[in-house]
């Protein structure tokens, strides 16, 4: 009798433990099922690719999530702060550049102008001190011009046709051209209206022959350069 019930809890510890060793082995199929799909009806995993054990234990724990999802969580309101906070300086930065290169281009702008500024008036200079220099030389000269007309009016009839006269006559001519090409003119008077911005009268005279304020005679000749009087016309008018 006592024989027999020491088979029967052989038998009993036997069964257990080939329950056990199945178990186990149904759980290392389950982690290598994606390695060795074809062992998967050896190893007790139903179709799905799953054994009961790995079932239930994904029941049990599959509400609870991760540390890393929950940090993950945790850290994307910081994340957008973050974002927010280098989109916002790297804003400014832009501001700051684009106000830097406007405060330059305006700055060229205003010295582009003052440099033109300055150009027209040395230009403006330069006219300027170019006319009165010329004017200086002009004056100098139309006293050499007053006294080869003089001259000129002295000669003798007899003798207007010497080689000499001739000669003096081609150099006034000469002179009175370069002065007519480089803007020098006389000025009209004898027998025109008088007028006080190119005549200079130095006596009156009473003759019904002439008209009321009209250039009688002229004593010196006047001249003109680019329009601006030289010298005045020395005349006398009539009353």
């Amino acid at each position: 009798m006592e024989n027999k019930d020491n088979r029967n809890l052989e038998e009993e510890m036997d069964t257990a433990s080939e329950a056990k060793a199945g178990e186990e082995t149904a759980q290392g199929a389950c982690k290598t099922a994606d390695a060795d799909p074809a062992a998967d009806a050896d190893n007790g995993v139903d179709s799905a690719g799953e054994c009961e054990a790995c079932s239930s234990e994904e029941a049990d724990g599959g509400e609870e999530s991760s540390p890393e999802d929950d940090s993950a969580q945790d850290d994307s309101p910081a994340a957008e702060k973050e974002g927010f906070f280098k989109k916002k300086k790297k804003d400014k930065k832009e501001e700051a550049f684009k106000a830097k290169i406007d405060e330059l281009e305006d700055r060229v702008k205003r010295q582009m102008a003052e440099f033109e500024n300055f150009r027209k008036r040395t230009d403006k200079e330069k006219s300027a001190m170019f006319e009165t220099g010329a004017k200086s030389v002009i004056e100098k000269i139309l006293p050499v011009v007053d006294n080869f007309e003089r001259g000129l009016a002295a000669v003798p009839e007899d003798e207007k046709g010497s080689a000499f006269v001739e000669g003096m006559n081609k150099v006034y001519k000469q002179l009175m051209t370069e002065l007519d090409n480089m803007g020098v003119k006389p000025i009209e008077a004898a027998g025109q209206e008088f007028d006080p911005n190119f005549h200079n009268a130095v006596m009156h005279v009473e003759d019904e022959a002439y008209g009321e304020n009209i250039v009688a005679e002229e004593f010196q000749k006047g001249y003109t350069y680019h329009d601006t009087v030289v010298r005045h016309s020395m005349v006398k008018v009539a009353n």
